[in-house]
């Protein structure tokens, strides 16, 4: 069992001991230290958080506890009961909140939970404040509001027909475009609350909807990282179906996957990429993804006469780079859209509406569209190195050895070379260093990050 303690948040398995495992204690104490920073930060005599949780076992567990710690602090609390992380995020402004919670561990499986913590944009936090969060949890000292000064609670239910009127109302999803399309859709939502707030969207769209796994019981029915080896009860009902196209998302609705006609899979780095191009087909620009996001992304930017910026991997940084860059859209190769005439956070809901313009615009099937962009396939490995490595010396020697070659620095070392890269990560919490590659084919991925490992060894004396 585990407890992770980051900039980001806290995330935890449920049950053991306290302090290593996501504990009603740990979550309270988290949640007293999110309440105590916001308090420092926001300066305001009257705060309000916006909490929402997924489907999860604990979820409702572990959202008492949290909102009981909050109005304890003296904090207001907007309660959304079953919600997505997209929802809170949008919820957050529109509510003139001071900052948000959300309960989830997104793609984790069901004995995992966790504190995703916004500020008053509905933003992630950013590394300083998530530090300070940190030290503060680690001092463990609060000051709680006398009984007169205790916060107050406010449920509303409604806000993920809320989330679906704000992507209705954004400037490039036209409601009769779909609707004429007349689309049929399969929905697998891993019994979370997915598998509301997608068909919710959809039906206002006017699209024929076939659901799959989308009764928030928190039973997830399959491991809830949307990748193809977990999918095939989707790829199968699509095809039996007829269906123009099947949407999976992971438990919080920020992940966002599509299965085509054929019962293939889209590919998760393609999500962001068709996107981006009925985007920038409306409203060209700039774009921006992860170091560790496809090259199709760049390819389709530069078709448009855009600028493409890589960023650190985490939303955190695709978000600053997108707002230093202007950019229109962006997000990560996992599946994540980040529109920012929406909001700056990964929104499947808004990623699905963007992709059936496309559809109904193209007038293609979901496999030709597939077919239409640059084929690229990438490689996920990992090398276990020694616990007393200089780990950051030996990507030091890697970039010495490179460094003739388009390298950059910002996140590991990635190494582009004409018709493929590598990006070397090394891990924060154990001796390993990551290895990602993407190449013209699976094999000369593969072969790619072989060779690298190979030259990792030597470098390391392994």
């Amino acid at each position: 069992m585990t407890l992770i303690k980051s900039i980001s948040g806290i995330r935890g398995t449920i049950g053991g001991a306290t302090g290593d495992n996501l504990t009603p204690i740990d979550a309270v104490k988290f949640a007293a230290a999110y309440g105590t920073w916001l308090k420092s930060y926001s300066k305001k005599e009257k705060l309000t958080v916006v909490i929402g949780r997924d489907a999860r076992l604990s979820g409702e567990m572990i959202q008492n506890l949290v909102v009981s710690t909050i109005i304890g602090l003296g904090i207001d609390v907007l309660d959304l009961g079953l919600s997505t992380t997209p929802t809170v995020e949008i919820a957050v402004p529109l509510e003139h909140a001071d900052g948000g919670i959300i309960l989830t561990a997104s793609h984790n499986p069901k004995q995992w939970n966790a504190l995703k913590l916004l500020n008053e944009k509905g933003e992630f936090l950013d590394g300083e404040q998530g530090k300070k969060i940190l030290e503060i949890a680690q001092q463990g000292t609060f000051d709680f509001a006398a009984v007169d000064d205790l916060g107050s609670v406010t449920q509303n239910n409604s806000y993920m027909d809320i989330h679906v009127e704000e992507v209705l109302k954004l400037d490039l999803v036209d409601k009769g475009t779909i609707e004429k399309a007349g689309f049929k859709v399969v929905v697998d939502g891993v019994n979370s609350s997915g598998g509301i707030a997608i068909p919710k969207l959809l039906d206002a769209l006017g699209v024929e909807t076939v659901k799959l796994y989308c009764e928030p019981t928190g039973h997830f029915p399959h491991n809830p990282e949307p990748l193809k080896e977990h999918l095939q009860d989707i790829c199968d009902l699509v095809i039996k179906e007829k269906a123009d196209l099947g949407i999976v998302v992971d438990p919080d609705v920020d992940r966002l996957a599509f299965i085509s006609n054929t019962g293939e899979m889209f590919g998760e780095e393609y999500t962001l990429v068709a996107c981006a191009d009925y985007v920038l087909s409306k409203t060209p620009g700039n774009t921006v993804s992860n170091l560790s996001s496809t090259r199709a992304l760049p390819d389709i930017t530069h078709r448009h006469g855009g600028v493409y910026a890589a960023a650190a991997v985490g939303e955190v940084n695709v978000v600053a780079k997108m707002k230093a860059t202007r950019a229109v859209i962006g997000g990560e190769g996992n599946g994540g859209v980040i529109y920012p005439a929406s909001h700056y956070g990964r929104d499947a809901l808004v990623g699905t509406a963007l992709f059936l313009m496309l559809m109904a615009e193209k007038a293609c099937s979901v496999a030709e569209l597939r077919a239409s962009y640059p084929s690229y396939f990438m490689s996920k490995k990992k090398i276990q190195l020694t616990p007393d490595l200089d780990v950051d010396g030996v990507l030091e020697t890697m970039y010495q050895k490179y460094q003739e070659e388009q390298t950059s620095t910002v996140d590991g070392l990635k190494i582009d070379f004409p018709e493929n890269w590598v990006h070397l990560r090394k891990s924060n919490t154990e001796p390993i260093i990551r290895i990602y590659t993407e190449a013209q084919s699976q094999d000369k991925a593969d072969a790619l990050a072989n060779r690298f490992i190979k030259e990792i060894q030597e470098v390391a004396g392994l």
